[in-house]
C-alpha cells in the first residue's frame, strides 16, 4: 500500500498483490521464472517432509530386501544433521546426490 506497483506485477496471476519490495521481477518474463522455481522448490520440500518419515518407517525392511544393514540409529531415527549419522552414508551417495542435482 506504501510503494508503488511493478509493472510486471499487473494483478493478472492468481495471489498477485504487487509485492516485491526488492524488486527482483524486473519483466514479465523473469516473474515467470521465479514462479516457476518457487513452485519446484514447494514441490521439492513436499517430497521431502513425506520422504523423512516414510525412510523412517520403511528402512529396515528396504534394507534386509538388499541384504544391508539399516542405517537407523537405536531409537529408530534417520542419520541427519540434528541427530548425527551422516558418517554412516557411503561418500558415493553424496557424490551421486550432487551429480544427480547438478545434472
Amino acid at each position: 500500500p506504501f510503494m508503488a506497483r511493478p509493472a510486471a506485477l499487473d494483478g493478472t496471476l492468481a495471489g498477485d498483490v504487487g509485492f516485491d519490495p526488492l524488486g527482483f521481477a524486473k519483466s514479465e518474463s523473469d516473474l515467470m521464472n521465479f514462479r516457476e522455481a518457487e513452485v519446484k522448490h514447494a514441490r521439492l520440500a513436499m517430497l521431502a517432509a513425506a520422504g523423512w518419515p516414510v525412510s523412517e518407517l520403511l528402512d529396515k525392511k528396504i534394507a534386509s530386501a538388499f541384504g544391508m544393514s539399516p542405517i537407523l540409529d537405536n531409537t529408530d531415527r534417520v542419520p541427519s544433521l540434528l541427530n548425527g549419522g551422516l558418517g554412516k552414508i557411503s561418500p558415493l551417495y553424496w557424490v551421486g546426490t550432487i551429480g544427480l542435482a547438478a545434472a
